[in-house]
């Protein structure tokens, strides 16, 4: 399955006899599948129907759909009078007319121009007979819209592996740190705590234990093996495809977790440096997965 970007855009239209439907789709990130439909009062029986189809293909981000309907047949218009209105309007214009003392105004002429009296709609039709005729426009946007997603869903992918790569770089780098780190600690615990104890008989082999135990703490062999597991999840998942984001967020946050854990523990500059740099690394994958569905 492709890995979609959250950000995307259709458009489709599509004639059928006298009548013409034009569906644009267009989508921003969200952390939630926030759907908004907006079509004319005429074709307000079919937003069950389309929201149905979209949340077939649509799982995340905020999408709004916009559907536009002419037509140019006879049939479909109706001319409709509000009469008691327009009797309203009347009585009215007649009493100003005795206030002012003003007689010959065209009280039909002003009565039609007042708003609501007389109005045009669509005429209502079968609503499978309109379902007919909108849903290759949908379908077209629909088509279009996850094109582009999909088409921006995989630079997301490529670049993240390609910073999933640079962050397996840097654990490498730190792993070869690592053990000399463990030594050193241990020389320098040992060294020191012998100059705080100088007047004092010391067991050498409880001294040589307690040293191993305090630097055992500073060990970060668990934490880079589980980045090394963290980066191939990483890989498995971009390459399974389908609905991703959360999943990549919740390995990340993990990912980082790690991270934070090794620059606690480091007590040298290199794995400090690197450590960093990983960090950066993995925050910037965390920007690039809110992008994706």
């Amino acid at each position: 399955m492709n890995i979609r970007s959250m950000t995307g855009y259709g458009r489709g239209e599509y004639l059928a006899e006298d009548r013409r439907f034009t569906v644009e789709i267009k989508s921003v990130n969200h952390r939630y599948n926030d759907m908004s439909i907006k079509l004319p009062r005429s074709l307000a029986s079919l937003e069950d129907r389309v929201k149905k189809r979209l949340m077939q293909e649509i799982f995340r981000g905020k999408t709004d759909v916009y559907i536009n309907f002419e037509t140019f047949s006879v049939e479909d218009v109706a001319v409709k009078l509000n009469a008691g209105l327009a009797v309203a309007y009347a009585e009215k214009l007649r009493e100003l007319e005795n206030l002012l003392g003003v007689n010959g105004a065209d009280l039909l002429s002003l009565t039609a121009k007042f708003p609501e009296v007389i109005t045009v709609e669509k005429a209502q039709k079968e609503e499978d007979v309109i379902w007919t005729a909108l849903l290759p426009a949908l379908e077209m946007a629909l088509n279009n819209f996850i094109s582009m997603r999909s088409v921006e869903g995989e630079h997301l992918k490529q670049n993240i592996l390609q910073k999933g790569k640079r962050i397996q770089e840097l654990v490498e780098e730190v792993e070869t740190y690592a053990p000399s780190v463990v030594v050193e600690y241990q020389e320098k615990l040992h060294h020191r705590i012998k100059e705080l104890l100088a007047q004092t008989e010391i067991d050498e082999q409880r001294l040589a234990m307690e040293v191993a135990i305090i630097a055992d703490k500073g060990c970060i062999d668990e934490e880079l093996t589980r980045l090394h597991s963290h980066l191939q999840q990483l890989e498995s998942i971009l390459h399974n495809g389908g609905q991703v984001g959360r999943k990549l967020d919740f390995l990340v946050q993990e990912m980082n977790r790690e991270s934070n854990t090794i620059a606690s523990k480091a007590n040298d500059i290199r794995i400090v440096q690197a450590t960093i740099a990983l960090k950066s690394e993995i925050e910037k994958i965390r920007e690039q997965i809110q992008n994706l569905e």
